[in-house]
């Protein structure tokens, strides 16, 4: 039935292509009060992340009211950003649909911009039924529908981050120089909750190493008895262990645990993001979390699958990073002693060690 809905998806696509496309090619954008831009990033956290920095670029350089157009996944990523005048939750189906075109008439909204960085057909169908002056995004296969378009960097040789930054060149903004990361912003509630919670378990101000368990798919849980080996391997550490997980993989961090390191998990993004950035080093398998990191220029050791694909690996923007990764669908046949050999090295160029020897 999926692959009935996705052949069925495409062929609307293609046919929205031919019958409508952008007549108004390659107008350029004039940099004046009363610009209104809507910026499009749907899916999932980390997707929403990443394009942090070049929404910043636009508020700086640019006179304009910032639309975000997030859904119920993602838009956690964008609350509390000074950079966004006004959020909007996507809701899904036809009734979504309409409530985007009327809300960029409504509005008066002269400018769309898509920010993924490959084809959605969703986002094609919003895009291409909005009635702005001018729509915005990388080259890709859907071309048709955009005013203007910028080249899409390799995949396998630039950043996430670099690639939608060149999105910044169609308001004629120059991003050669420009020195920017993730923007994600907590709350004060948020961080006072985080210092609580630490000043409650840890008596001693050690550096604190976050072991963070939980992604996006169990695909890239790494295994109890792989945790529980790596918790014994950084005991020589002078150091606060910290056990992270999401609130449905409590069970295992208790397992993985046994009552030797605390834990902390909580339903709140906001505090997970204020936690994350008390840590003086992040051991991770979820890309979101490694971009938070990032935001908060925490060096990060991460674990990744990187199944059928040649693209760079999603890691912070700025944070000092090492990772293993598996070309396997799952992490589960890395053995902890690669990650062990590894992780050693790396983080002891950030921690001071037993052995009273500072570094």
């Amino acid at each position: 039935m999926k692959a009935i809905e996705n052949y069925l998806k495409i062929l609307l696509l293609k046919l929205l292509l031919i019958l409508n496309p952008h007549k108004e090619k390659n107008k350029g954008f004039v940099n004046q009060s009363g610009n209104k831009i809507l910026f499009i990033r749907l899916n999932r956290i980390g997707d929403a992340l990443v394009t942090t920095p070049l929404l910043h670029t636009i508020k700086k350089d640019i006179k304009a009211e910032i639309y975000l157009l997030a859904d119920r996944k993602n838009y956690i990523a964008f609350n509390n950003n000074p950079d966004i005048d006004k959020l909007i939750i996507f809701n899904k189906g036809i009734k979504g649909f309409f409530e985007v075109r009327k809300l960029v008439k409504r509005e008066n909204i002269n400018t769309i911009v898509d920010l993924h960085d490959d084809v959605s057909t969703t986002v094609s169908f919003l895009i291409a039924l909005a009635k702005a002056q001018s729509k915005f995004a990388l080259e890709k296969e859907n071309k048709n529908i955009y005013s203007r378009t910028i080249p899409r960097l390799d995949a396998s040789k630039f950043h996430v981050v670099d690639r939608l930054l060149e999105i910044a060149k169609l308001f004629d903004i120059k991003i050669e120089n420009a020195d920017e990361n993730i923007h994600f912003y907590p709350g004060e509630e948020s961080f006072k909750k985080a210092d609580s919670f630490l000043n409650k378990i840890f008596s001693n101000k050690k550096h604190l190493v976050g072991i963070n368990i939980s992604a996006g798919s169990k695909a890239r849980f790494w295994g109890t008895e792989n945790y529980k080996k790596l918790i014994d391997s950084l005991t020589g550490f002078n150091v606060n262990l910290l056990l992270i997980c999401s609130p449905e993989d409590l069970e295992d961090a208790k397992e993985i645990s046994e009552n030797k390191i605390q834990i902390f998990h909580s339903e709140n993004y906001n505090e997970f993001a204020a936690l994350i950035s008390k840590l003086s080093f992040l051991i991770t398998p979820d890309t979101a979390a490694v971009h938070l990191a990032s935001a908060f220029q925490i060096p990060v050791f991460g674990i990744y699958v990187k199944y059928k694909t040649s693209e760079m690996i999603w890691s912070p923007y700025k944070s000092d990073f090492e990772c293993v990764t598996t070309e396997e669908p799952t992490l589960k046949n890395i053995e902890s002693k690669d990650v062990i050999n590894k992780l050693k090295p790396f983080i002891e160029k950030h921690i001071y060690r037993n052995s009273n020897v500072s570094r």
